[in-house]
């Protein structure tokens, strides 16, 4: 079974615990990694973008002009594409770019992304991280401590303190256990999880 030092906010050895290994130690998935982080990106993509074809552009029901006498070409319509103020000529239209994984997948890739920071030694576990009060400085001296740079901080529960603390700090992101996601874990180089987390996400993850 896999182990890993605790520690306190000033990076102080406090003990060690055991980590599940199918969560933490497991085989490292990349093509399940690559998959979710692809449904993820694809999934916040809004697909509304649009222009008005001529069947859609208000106005223009009847011929501009009589079909025959005129010396001109003939036109049905003053919304064809060719007009000022008609409509778009193969322009882009509304789509839906959502896709899915099924639950299984999801888990294991999750899995499989906390597997390789595990492994790289880019995952931290705190006793805790209840901050004595709101403070970007004092949470900067925790980062500081354990000399990471681009981080994930993982929490079980609402801390107010922390969350107040780390939103203007760049390259950190605070999120809650059930908001864990693949994205997040591969976007930052570190992560930094509480006791109470770990077991949360084991609870959460097991197969």
């Amino acid at each position: 079974m896999a182990t890993i030092d605790v520690f306190d906010i000033n990076k102080n050895k406090v003990g060690e615990m055991n980590l599940n290994d199918a969560v933490f130690n497991g085989e490292v998935k990349e093509y399940l990694i690559h998959e979710a982080v692809k449904v993820q990106l694809a999934n916040r993509r809004a697909g509304t973008v649009a222009v008005k074809s001529r069947s859609a552009v208000s106005g223009g029901g009847k011929k501009p002009f009589k079909q025959k006498g005129t010396g001109q070409a003939r036109q049905g319509c003053i919304r064809a594409p060719h007009y000022v103020g008609g409509g778009v000529a193969f322009g882009p239209q509304a789509k839906v770019y959502s896709l899915s994984m099924n639950k299984k997948a999801r888990k294991a890739a999750v899995r499989s992304a906390l597997s390789m920071l595990y492994k790289e030694n880019k995952l931290s576990v705190l006793d805790g991280l209840a901050l004595p009060s709101i403070s970007t400085k004092g949470f900067v001296a925790v980062l500081k401590a354990f000399d990471v740079t681009k981080t994930l901080v993982v929490t079980d529960e609402p801390n107010a303190n922390l969350e107040l603390s780390a939103r203007n700090v760049k390259d950190v992101k605070v999120l809650k256990t059930e908001h864990l996601n693949v994205f997040d874990i591969v976007k930052f180089n570190n992560i930094i999880l509480t006791q109470s987390a770990v077991r949360k996400i084991e609870g959460a993850l097991q197969s």
